[in-house]
Parts: C-alpha cells; structure tokens; sequence
C-alpha cells in the first residue's frame, strides 16, 4: 500500500487515496466534504502506520465456539496533534486507538523565520519507555513543526515516534530525515516543493483553514 525509495518514508499508494486526495484539494470542495475526506485519509495512515505493532495471541468466547484471536493489548500509545491544524486528524486516530493518550502540541510559525514556536505543551517529564507516539498533522512543509515536536518527546526519554501527515514537501522530508533519521514519515503524497513563502506547491492551500472554515 506504500511507495517510497526510502525505507523510513511512506507514501500511501491506493485508488480510494487517489480520489480522495484529488478531492482535498480541488478550491472548491466545501468544508464538510473537506473534514470527511481528511478523516478518511487519516484512518488509511493511522492502518499503515501501526501495521506493525506487536500482537498478543488471545482466545475468546463467540456465541458458538472458542474462537483464536490477536490483540495488540495495553501498550501505550500517544496521539500527538500540532495545533490547530493537526486537530481535524484526531477523531480518526481515536476511534482507531481508543486507548490512546491525545497530547496536544500547540506551535506557531514565524513568518519571517519560517521556524517554529511552542506555545502549549502539557506533557509529563518523563514516559514509559515504550511508549510509541503517533505525530499527526495534516502538513509536512519546512518540517520545522514536526522536528521541533519529536524533539519535545525525545527529551522525555520515547524513543519511539512515527509522523503522519496528508500532504509533504520534498524539503520537509529532508529536514525531518536529517534531524530524525530514526522517525518513520507516513504521508499520503509527496508535492513537488516549498514556494517562497514556505506553502507546499501544489498542496491543498491552509489545512486549518480549510478544515475549520476560517479561509478570508
């Protein structure tokens, strides 16, 4: 279902992707329908990104017979959106992992740097080592949001992270790979790269936006 020359990058590649995708960012597709299909490729990421979690052999009692099964238990998992964007991604990623901690990570960019700045995280000082924390926002531009986000979870000791976003950039992927050679990127596609004011080309416009009908 993935696509990528890079053991540590995936590229979902599946008809239903396609369409959805196209449709997230046609100009004209109204917000609804926008939220929908970003919660449909959300979930697609959320199956290819935990495709290998680690399984527990269970039984248990169907109404006609003892029935072999698999679960992947009670290890903990964190759901890790970068305000505010990464907020419509959320829902999905909950009905998935319904035991799953949600740490909200609020950044700002600044325009002029094109750096990020934290302006809100609640997190404990340290977490379980293991720990794995899905990193979810709907775009991967600079990668400076993203790298500065793993970096707030290395430095409470989880050595396992993986980041998931709708659209990247070339360039994103780049710093991401280079700051956290260890992180896995989970994208529904890869643009073509950055214009001069960071924005993916050919994107979807602001996901934020978009998704919360704030466009002016």
């Amino acid at each position: 279902m993935t696509r990528s020359n890079d053991a540590m990058v995936h590229e979902l590649d599946h008809p239903l992707v396609h369409t959805a995708v196209a449709e997230l960012r046609a100009r004209g597709t109204s917000v609804p329908r926008f939220r929908q299909r970003a919660r449909e490729l959300a979930k697609f990421l959320i199956l290819e990104a935990t495709r290998d979690l680690p399984t527990t052999d269970i039984e248990v009692e169907t109404p006609l017979a003892i029935a072999k099964g698999k679960t992947i238990g009670d290890r903990p998992i964190v759901i890790a959106p970068i305000l505010r964007a990464g907020l419509a991604l959320v829902e999905p990623a909950m009905e998935l992992l319904p035991e799953a901690e949600v740490r909200h990570i609020g950044l700002y960019r600044d325009e002029e740097r094109l750096e990020p700045v934290t302006y809100y995280a609640k997190l404990p000082d340290r977490f379980s080592p293991d720990t794995l924390v899905l990193v979810i926002d709907p775009m991967l531009a600079t990668g400076g949001s993203a790298s500065a986000t793993i970096d707030l979870f290395r430095q409470r000791g989880v050595a396992q992270l993986k980041f998931l976003c709708l659209i990247a950039s070339p360039e994103g992927v780049s710093r991401l790979r280079s700051d956290h050679p260890s992180v896995p990127i989970y994208t529904v596609c890869i643009d073509s790269h950055l214009n001069e004011r960071g924005y993916i080309v050919p994107g979807l416009g602001d996901a934020g936006d978009r998704t919360f009908g704030t466009l002016p």
